[in-house]
C-alpha cells in the first residue's frame, strides 16, 4: 500500500496533469476559435471610448468656434461703431473748411479722415481672423453692411470730396447736401450695429448651451461608461469568481451560462469544458492513482534489481560466482523457470556455458559448447541481436531440444561492453512470456552491467599478470647483476682449482679455496639481500618508515654509517609509488655495498609539491662515461630507471672517481598521484 506521502504526490501529479490539460484546452481555445471583429470585447469597448471622444470633439470644437466668432463679432461691432465718430468728424472738418476758408490744415485731415474711413470698411469686408475680426455671416448682417459701404462710395464719399474741391458758393452748396445726408448714413450703421449685437446675444446663448450640453455629455458618458464596464466586465470576472469559488470547494458541477460571443463567452465555455474535465479526472482518481502506484512499485524493483546487480557485480569474485549470482537475480525477477550464461570464444568461433539453472542435465550437456550461428542462441549472436521466441507459434521450433523439454519461450540478451560482444544469457519460460519496451531496456542495461564486471576481471586478471610477469624480469635482472656474476666467478675459481688438483699444484688449490669460500658467501648475501628486498611490504602506506627499517637494517649488515634525512610534508602517494621508491633505495644502496667501498651514506628526501629522492656516498666512484659504455649490461642502473618510469618519475646518476656517487630521483608534483 502507498504511504500518506505518495498519496499527496500522486494527487499533486494529478493537479499537475490537470493544470496542463487546462492550459493545453485554453491554447486550444485561442488558436481554434477566431472571433469576428465586432464581436470581440476588446473592439467594443474601443468602439464606446472613441464614440464619446468623438461627440466630445464636436462638442469642444462647436464651443471653440462660438467663441471665436464671438470674439470677431464684438471687434466687428467696435469697428462698426468707429463709422459713426468719423463721419462726425469729417462733418466737422468740413464745416470748419466752409466757415473758415483758408486753412490749409483742414484740407489735411479731411483727407485723413475720408481715408480712415475707406480702411474700416475694407478691414470690415475682409476681416482679420488672427485678431479676430469677423462679420456675422447672417445675410441681414452682410445685406446691411454692402447698402452701407455701397452708400459711403456712390454717396457719401463724392459729396464729401465735391465739398474738399469746391470754392465759395459751390462749396457751401455741396456742404448743405453732405450734411443733410450724414444723419441718415449714420442711423443706418447703428441699425448695423444692433444687428451684430443681436447676432452676438444669439451666438452667447448657443455657447452657453453647447457648454451645458458638454457638462451634461460628460456626465451621462460616465454614468453609461460605468454601465458598460459594470455589463461587459465586472459581471462576467464576478461569474467566473463565483464559479471557481465553488470548485474550490469541490463543487464539479458548476456550471456558467455562456451569454455572449466575445472573449468573456470563450473563457465562460473554456471553464466549463475545464469543470468537466476535472469532474472526469477526479472521479476516477482513486483507479489514477492506484495506477501510479502500481507504476511506482515496478520502477522501484527495477532499481532494486539494478543497485544490488552493480553491487553485487563489484565484489571480487570467480567469473562462475559472478554469473551464477547473476542469473540468480534476473531468474527471481522475470519468474523464469531456467537460464544460462555463456561466453563467447570469438577466436575460435565458440560458445561456452558458464552457469546454467532450471534446465535439465541433458539439455545443459547439450549446450556446454556450440558454434556461434548454431540453434537460436548461436543465430542471435551472429547476427548480434536480441531475441524472444514463442517455440509453439513456429513450427521449426518442435525440432529444438529447448522447445522438446517443454519451454514455451526462450529469450537471448547480449553481454557486451565497450562496443566489444563478450556473449549472451538466456531466460527460459515454460509458460508464454512477452517483455515490454522497458522490461527490454533493463535486460540489456543488465547485460552492460554483466558485460563490464566481465571485463574489469579479465583486465585485472591481465594486469595481475604483467605485474607477475614485470617482477620475475626485475628478479631476473637482480639475480643476473648478482648471483650469476659470483656464480661465474666460482665457476671459473672451479675450472682452476681442477687444473690445479691435476696437475698436483696443491699450493695454487690451496690459494683457491680462500677465493671460492669467498665467492660462496658474497653470493650467499646476494640472495639474502633479494629474498629481504622482495619481502619488503609497506606498513599501512608507511614510506618514511619502511625507509628507516630498510636503512637500519643496511646498517646492521654492512656495518657502513647511514644517515637518512626527511624534509616536507607533500601529498601522499599511491601505493605503487611508494613501493617502487623503496625498490629503488634498496637496490640503490645494493649497489653502495657491492662496489662503492663507502664509509658514509646519506639519504635524503624532500616531500614538498615537487618530490625528491637522493641517496649519495663517499665510496670510490666510477667513470660516468664507463656507465654509457656498459648500457644493457649494467642491470643495476636499468632496473632502477624501470622502476622511476613506472611512476613517471626521472633518475639521475652522478659520480667521479675518488668523489662517490649520486642517484637523484625527480618526480614533479603533476604526476603525483595521491594515495
Amino acid at each position: 500500500m502507498p504511504s500518506r506521502r505518495q498519496k499527496s504526490g500522486l494527487r499533486a501529479d494529478c493537479a499537475l496533469r490537470v493544470a496542463a490539460s487546462r492550459n493545453e484546452y485554453m491554447q486550444a481555445m485561442t488558436l481554434d476559435t477566431n472571433l469576428p471583429t465586432w464581436q470581440r470585447l476588446s473592439t467594443k469597448i474601443v468602439g464606446a471610448l472613441l464614440g464619446f471622444l468623438f461627440l466630445a470633439l464636436v462638442a469642444i470644437g462647436a464651443t471653440l468656434m462660438l467663441s471665436w466668432q464671438l470674439e470677431g463679432s464684438s471687434a466687428a461691432i467696435n469697428e462698426t461703431g468707429t463709422l459713426r465718430m468719423h463721419n462726425y468728424r469729417l462733418s466737422m472738418f468740413l464745416a470748419r473748411l466752409v466757415n473758415e476758408p483758408g486753412v490749409e490744415r483742414m484740407t489735411t485731415a479731411t483727407e485723413s479722415e475720408l481715408k480712415a474711413i475707406d480702411d474700416t470698411f475694407e478691414r470690415l469686408r475682409r476681416g482679420d481672423p488672427q485678431r479676430p475680426l469677423l462679420l456675422p455671416p447672417t445675410s441681414r448682417i452682410q445685406n446691411g453692411f454692402l447698402g452701407i459701404h455701397e452708400r459711403w462710395l456712390k454717396h457719401m464719399r463724392p459729396m464729401a470730396a465735391e465739398v474738399l474741391h469746391q470754392e465759395g458758393q459751390a462749396r457751401v452748396a455741396a456742404w448743405q447736401k453732405y450734411q443733410a445726408e450724414v444723419d441718415p448714413f449714420v442711423a443706418e450703421v447703428d441699425s448695423l450695429v444692433q444687428l451684430i449685437e443681436r447676432d452676438s446675444e444669439l451666438r452667447t446663448f448657443w455657447l452657453r448651451s453647447s457648454q451645458l450640453a458638454l457638462v451634461a455629455m460628460a456626465l451621462s458618458g460616465t454614468v453609461v461608461l460605468i454601465y458598460l464596464m459594470f455589463l461587459l466586465i465586472i459581471e462576467p470576472i464576478d461569474r467566473l469568481r463565483v464559479g471557481i469559488q465553488r470548485m474550490t470547494q469541490k463543487d464539479f458541477g458548476v456550471r456558467l451560462q455562456v451569454e455572449s460571443n466575445d472573449e468573456f463567452g470563450q473563457l465562460t465555455r473554456g471553464f466549463n469544458h475545464m469543470a468537466d474535465r476535472l469532474e472526469e479526472l477526479y472521479g476516477s482518481l482513486e483507479q489514477r492513482v492506484q495506477a501510479k502506484t502500481a507504476a511506482l512499485a515496478d520502477q522501484n524493483r527495477e532499481l532494486a534489481l539494478l543497485y544490488d546487480s552493480a553491487a553485487f557485480l563489484q565484489r571480487p569474485q570467480t567469473l562462475e560466482s559472478m554469473c551464477d549470482g547473476f542469473l540468480q537475480r534476473i531468474i527471481r525477477y522475470f519468474v523464469a523457470t531456467g537460464g544460462s550464461v555463456r561466453v563467447l570464444d570469438e577466436k575460435n568461433g565458440n560458445l561456452h556455458t558458464a552457469v546454467q539453472q532450471g534446465i535439465s542435465s541433458e539439455l545443459a550437456e547439450h549446450e556446454q559448447c556450440m558454434k556461434v550461428g548454431d540453434c537460436l542462441c548461436g543465430e542471435a549472436v551472429a547476427k548480434r541481436v536480441s531475441l524472444v521466441r514463442d517455440l509453439r507459434a513456429a513450427n521449426e521450433s518442435r525440432q529444438l531440444l529447448c522447445a522438446r523439454e517443454g519451454f514455451a519461450t526462450i529469450s537471448v540478451f547480449h553481454i557486451h561492453a565497450h562496443e566489444q560482444h563478450l556473449g549472451f544469457f538466456n531466460l527460459h519460460f515454460r509458460e508464454p512470456k512477452s517483455f515490454s519496451q522497458k522490461e527490454q531496456a533493463l535486460l540489456e542495461t543488465l547485460g552492460q552491467l554483466l558485460g563490464i564486471a566481465i571485463e574489469n576481471l579479465r583486465l585485472a586478471t591481465r594486469e595481475r599478470e604483467m605485474a607477475i610477469s614485470e617482477e620475475r624480469n626485475l628478479v631476473a635482472q637482480g639475480l643476473h647483476d648478482s648471483i650469476a656474476q659470483g656464480l661465474t666467478f666460482m665457476n671459473i675459481q672451479i675450472q682452476m682449482l681442477d687444473d690445479s688438483l691435476r696437475t698436483g699444484n696443491t699450493a695454487e688449490a690451496a690459494d683457491i679455496v680462500p677465493a671460492l669460500r669467498s665467492g660462496v658467501q658474497e653470493s650467499y648475501e646476494d640472495v639474502r639481500e633479494l629474498l629481504l628486498n622482495f619481502r619488503s611490504r609497506l606498513a599501512e602506506d608507511d614510506l618514511i618508515g619502511a625507509l628507516k627499517t630498510t636503512i637500519e637494517k643496511f646498517r646492521k649488515q654492512t656495518g657502513i654509517e647511514a644517515q637518512f634525512i626527511a624534509e616536507g610534508n607533500g601529498p601522499p602517494f599511491s601505493r605503487e609509488q611508494q613501493l617502487q621508491m623503496l625498490f629503488i633505495v634498496q637496490e640503490a644502496l645494493s649497489n653502495v655495498r657491492k662496489h662503492a667501498m663507502a664509509r658514509h651514506v646519506e639519504v635524503r628526501l624532500n616531500n614538498q609539491q615537487d618530490f625528491a629522492l637522493s641517496i649519495r656516498d663517499d665510496g670510490i666512484g666510477f667513470q660516468f662515461d664507463s656507465l654509457h659504455q656498459k648500457g644493457e649490461n649494467h642491470v643495476g642502473i636499468n632496473i632502477m630507471r624501470e622502476r622511476a618510469q613506472r611512476i613517471h618519475a626521472s633518475l639521475a646518476v652522478s659520480s667521479e672517481i675518488g668523489k662517490g656517487t649520486t642517484v637523484s630521483l625527480q618526480l614533479p608534483h603533476e604526476e603525483r598521484r595521491a594515495a
